[in-house]
């Protein structure tokens, strides 16, 4: 399991550059099987560029690509494919040994990982294949469901692991059911940013705190927030994603206030380990924004907001144990 929770870590991030490196719709086929190795020779190199010449990203994007240039964006692409097939792997060969070794109730426990992971990989042919004919990049409604079916995969796979190692905590007698708020925020705001990614919302506006002159962006108008064309906005994304972030973090102190209130120790190094990934996201943000977008921020800014998710699912995990009556 602590193998699976690194290499799905890793495929976010990879999934992240390959999206930064506009690397995504390098491989124009689906390949379930055959693309496992990579092209091994230069008459293949050049049928997949031929391929790619076809769609139009090549044509009224990048038509001045050479073939090397072509390489260094199939090769993000391929990385991402093999680490989806690695974990496919990862979840299915010990699921059945063990069902094997163990009884029927592992398949029963396990199988919701595999079959997520299954559906993850359709999900990504079907975001590919939305920028394969009449645009030159994906859908960011498909790029969104790609990401967050990756945060869920990784929370599952996350919380049987807190399960495994069977963390007991018998000192803590608060309830917080702003915690699921909480959590609930942070995975519409991964929806949100996966809407800025997809549109390249982030260059629309590069200062901060206002949107340019004024807080709300000025090519809008307030009402466009009411109207269900506003997630095809650049503008109004961005601004949804600076302003939800906003909401995260009062509801964060929130929480932190009753935490603190409650005086349980067993709760203090959680909540502050959210709150510091916190700060960090929100200066990573800015830092994106003030950069124009630049790689390494947007990187990072995703990279923590794995940290964000999974300090929150312990936080949550831990309240479930309540002090003992005597």
């Amino acid at each position: 399991m602590i193998t699976l929770l690194i290499m799905i870590i890793l495929i976010i991030l990879v999934g992240g550059l390959t999206r930064l490196t506009d690397s995504g719709l390098s491989i124009t086929t689906w390949e379930l099987f055959s693309g496992t190795l990579p092209p091994l020779t230069n008459e293949k190199w050049i049928e997949y560029f031929d391929l790619y010449k076809v769609i139009p990203e090549y044509k009224e994007q990048n038509f001045t690509m050479t073939l090397n240039e072509f390489k260094i964006i199939f090769w993000w692409e391929w990385a991402h494919r093999q680490l989806g097939r690695l974990i496919g792997l990862t979840v299915f060969l010990p699921m059945i040994y063990f069902t094997i070794k163990n009884g029927f109730w592992i398949l029963k426990e396990y199988s919701i990982i595999f079959i997520l992971v299954c559906f993850q990989g359709f999900i990504g042919w079907y975001m590919v294949s939305s920028g394969l004919v009449d645009r030159v990049d994906v859908s960011h409604y498909r790029l969104s469901l790609h990401l967050v079916t990756a945060f869920i995969i990784l929370s599952i796979v996350f919380w049987k692991y807190l399960n495994l190692i069977d963390i007991k905590i018998n000192q803590i007698n608060i309830k917080l059911n702003s915690i699921k708020f909480f959590l609930l925020l942070l995975f519409l705001q991964l929806i949100i940013g996966a809407f800025v990614s997809g549109m390249d919302a982030g260059k629309i506006y590069n200062t901060w705190p206002l949107m340019g002159s004024s807080y709300f962006p000025d090519d809008s108008v307030f009402t466009d927030l009411f109207n269900i064309a506003v997630f095809d906005d650049l503008s109004l994304v961005q601004f949804i994603h600076r302003n939800l972030a906003y909401l995260i973090v009062i509801i964060y102190f929130y929480i932190l206030y009753f935490v603190l209130k409650n005086g349980n120790i067993n709760l203090k190094t959680p909540i502050f380990i959210i709150g510091f990934s916190l700060f960090f996201q929100i200066v990573l943000g800015v830092l994106t924004i003030l950069s124009g977008v630049k790689m390494l921020y947007a990187s990072l800014h995703q990279i923590n907001s794995i940290l964000i998710i999974l300090s929150t699912l312990y936080f949550l995990y831990i309240l479930r144990y309540k002090k003992p009556v005597y």
